[in-house]
């Protein structure tokens, strides 16, 4: 044990076995990242035509930086890196079809282009502003899209640009009142009297008439208001706005935290301005509808929405754009309350603006999964389409717009993770974890019948984008112990799949690095919870074992397929070899399975979800011969406040603790976040009391090592500060802290994940390999 509590910042250094096949299996070696790792593609898109497909990537041994490619889809690949800039990479720019499929509008730097299905492309706007959101008409001859917070048409066939609303922040003008009384008598005796004001009159009136300036009628937004989604029906009489008005900055209900900058250009502290902490007045929305003719604006609320209204008692809401319908009838919004418990889609007529209430969630905890909140229309139809966890698995639904009874697409004990319509409205794609929660999978799923085909077939995870002719999957493919690589493959149950590209270097292809064996931990309640297992690998074991716990809480990392925590999953091999067993759950609140996993944790972070910990680490003593005097864990962000609760409330269950980046107190964290798990800490005290490791900090007995980056705009440095000074309050003196100037939340300096692993590594040999055996 350590004697006293110390800061250190100098590198920690010891020494490393290396692996077989002459790989350096060292902290060095796996934390250089994408130098070794390589980078998958991303951003996969198809071209216009087809016969190209575009998509960011880093050639090992290339390129230094991400660079844009394409590839020819038929035939054997032949990869082509495009030139920064080139007009190729319009194909990769986010875009919109035209109703027929044949032509796309693309907007790339700010400026809108037309790509024709052959590929030929033409540049429709060159100008200061910046264009977005494009969109069609109904008959595919105007180009709708939103520039400076206003919606505009543009004809592709004459040319005609037209402005369709005229949004203005700041007051709107005062307006002379109509004359009455005294005063009307008095204009009214100066028209009877002179011919002089009569023409005057009649002038005015003519110019009126004939002016050619555009007379939309202005919508005047608050300082602290702005229109930041603009949705144009597609005959071009409606634009749905969604208006976003944020918390007063200059307010304390509306505060947000300032973060220094310790390592600056000019040799100065900085200060950054970057976000609220839960319980601090919000950012809130509101929809409206505006008339394009006559410019008037209809705020869409809850009111007149059935007899009993929402029930919203003295919950406030949020009220978004969802999507107009392509028969330009209706358009779709969403209420949800600021409490996260409800949610309601709403349909609006047009023109009569009646609305109605086709589906409501509901959750006692909050809404969430993998689906959140999806919505929207199934194109050429009348029909909603939206994601629920009702069944208790988020599965995909469908309601007329007129109201009635919901339709279940999908069912089962598994969850869909994505859903998309294909462009006629006949089918959605879906990617989901049918029969195996370590899997994803790509599915289409007829509208019509509700008959589901999987169309992928190889072990892992496969990420798919369907061609312009639903013809061909480009499939991001990854496996347990293989990045994401891009292959192709027919749009055909089971066809076969070829390889583009290769990303990882030689020297990461010379390791035989394992997919690590999932088990099924039985926890307190009985309950099995999913784990990967590392066990010691060409080395006798040596009765120590760690358990990691992945971060973000809503998260999975047990899998067939490669893992965003890949330094992670290196470093388990590091320990394996070194005869360390190592443990990495999906504890409770983690994603794949299913809302009751998700919400086990609702006000109560660190209750079942530490409770996992804890069995996994009875799973390591009772089934791995591990000594359970001989246990760490560790984790970053979430990970790595399970790491500080299990240290300071589970005496005697682990002998050292690696807390990275870790949350200590819930009520400094953010308000989207925290907010939905633990509600606001001034109406539920209970809850981020005994959520937050700040309390507790006084059951400190094994050794704890916490690491910091001191820019991290996610969780605060402040976090570890706080705790540090209540550490040194309480006289603790098992512990040391390091600190990162220069990081944020995820480092991105290999000698900063270098260090810290370093003194991971350290911590767990000068703590679980130096104490006396005991039996288990």
């Amino acid at each position: 044990m350590l004697r006293r509590a110390f800061v250190v910042i100098a590198a920690l250094s010891s020494p490393y076995p290396a692996a077989a096949q002459g790989f350096p299996l060292t902290v060095e070696s796996i934390m250089r990242g994408p130098e070794l790792v390589g980078t998958a593609p991303f951003n996969v898109q198809f071209g216009a035509d087809g016969r190209y497909a575009y998509f960011h990537w880093r050639r090992p041994g290339v390129d230094t930086l991400d660079q844009d490619y394409r590839v020819v889809v038929a035939g054997a690949p032949q990869l082509e890196r495009l030139a920064r800039g080139a007009v190729d990479t319009i194909a990769m720019a986010d875009g919109a079809w035209s109703p027929d499929r044949r032509r796309e509008i693309v907007t790339l730097k700010g400026d809108l282009w037309l790509i024709e299905r052959s590929g030929a492309k033409r540049r429709l706007t060159q100008t200061p502003g910046t264009e977005s959101a494009p969109a069609w008409s109904a008959d595919g001859s105007t180009v709708y899209f939103t520039r400076d917070n206003n919606a505009w048409a543009l004809d592709l066939t004459g040319g005609r640009l037209a402005q369709l609303t005229d949004i203005r922040r700041g007051p709107a003008p005062a307006r002379a009142p109509d004359a009455a009384g005294q005063k009307a008598f008095l204009r009214d005796q100066q028209r009877e009297l002179f011919d002089f004001i009569r023409r005057q009159v009649a002038e005015e009136r003519l110019r009126a008439d004939t002016d050619t300036v555009s007379t939309v009628k202005p919508l005047y937004l608050a300082e602290r208001q702005s229109a930041t989604r603009l949705q144009v029906a597609p005959d071009g009489r409606f634009v749905l706005a969604t208006v976003t008005e944020r918390p007063r900055g200059d307010t304390v209900e509306g505060r947000q935290a300032q973060m220094p900058v310790w390592v600056t250009q000019s040799g100065y502290v900085e200060t950054q301005q970057i976000r609220t902490k839960v319980g601090d007045a919000q950012a809130r929305q509101r929809a409206a509808l505006i008339d394009v003719a006559t410019g008037r604006v209809t705020w869409i609320d809850t009111t007149g929405l059935g007899p009993g209204g929402l029930r919203l008692g003295a919950r406030e809401v949020d009220v978004s754009a969802v999507g107009m319908a392509s028969n330009a009838r209706h358009a779709l919004v969403r209420i949800a309350t600021t409490d996260y418990n409800d949610g309601w889609l709403v349909v609006v007529d047009l023109p009569s603006l009646q609305k109605r209430v086709v589906a409501h969630l509901h959750d006692d905890a909050w809404l969430d999964g993998p689906l959140g909140f999806t919505g929207g229309w199934i194109p050429n139809s009348e029909t909603v389409y939206y994601g629920s966890e009702e069944t208790g698995y988020a599965h995909l639904y469908t309601v007329p717009a007129g109201g009635g009874a919901a339709r279940a697409l999908t069912s089962g004990p598994w969850e869909v993770q994505e859903a998309e319509p294909s462009p006629d409205g006949r089918a959605f794609y879906l990617h989901t974890n049918e029969g195996d929660f370590g899997q994803v999978h790509f599915y289409v799923v007829d509208v019509a019948s509700g008959r589901r085909t999987r169309l992928t077939t190889a072990e892992g995870r496969q990420d798919v984008v369907v061609s312009p002719d639903e013809r061909t999957l480009a499939v991001l493919h990854s496996t347990a112990n293989h990045p994401a690589e891009l292959y192709f493959q027919a749009a055909q149950p089971g066809a076969a799949m070829r390889k583009v590209t290769e990303s990882t270097t030689p020297a990461f292809r010379s390791y035989d690095w394992i997919k690590p064996e999932i088990v099924m931990i039985p926890a307190a309640d009985s309950v099995p919870v999913p784990a990967r297992l590392y066990r010691p690998r060409g080395v006798p074991a040596n009765g120590a074992a760690v358990i990691f716990v992945h971060g973000a809480g809503y998260l999975q990392n047990v899998h067939k397929w490669w893992s965003s925590y890949y330094r992670e999953y290196m470093f388990h091999h590091l320990l394996a070899a070194r005869g360390y067993a190592v443990l990495d759950l999906d504890y409770r609140g983690s994603a794949g399975h299913g809302r009751d996993w998700r919400t086990a944790i609702y006000r109560y972070m660190g209750g079942k979800d530490l409770d996992d910990q804890v069995a996994g680490a009875r799973w390591l003593v009772q089934h791995m011969g591990v000594d359970s005097t001989r246990l760490g864990i560790y984790g970053g962000s979430y990970g790595g406040f399970i790491t500080l609760m299990a240290m300071f409330t589970r005496p005697g269950v682990f002998a050292a603790g690696a807390a990275l980046r870790p949350v200590t107190d819930w009520a400094h964290y953010n308000h989207p976040y925290t907010a939905r798990i633990l509600n606001e800490p001034q109406a539920d005290t209970l809850a981020y009391k005994r959520s937050s490791p700040i309390y507790f900090a006084a059951g400190l007995e094994g050794r704890l090592l916490i690491c910091h980056g001191m820019v991290d705009d996610n969780v605060h440095f402040e976090d570890t500060a706080r705790l540090i000074q209540r550490l040194i309050e309480l006289g603790k003196e098992n512990w040391e802290a390091a600190m990162y100037p220069v990081e944020p939340h995820g480092f991105r300096r290999n000698d900063s994940w270098t260090d810290e692993y370093r003194r991971i590594l350290h911590l767990f040999d000068q703590t679980l390999l130096a104490r006396s055996p005991t039996s288990p």
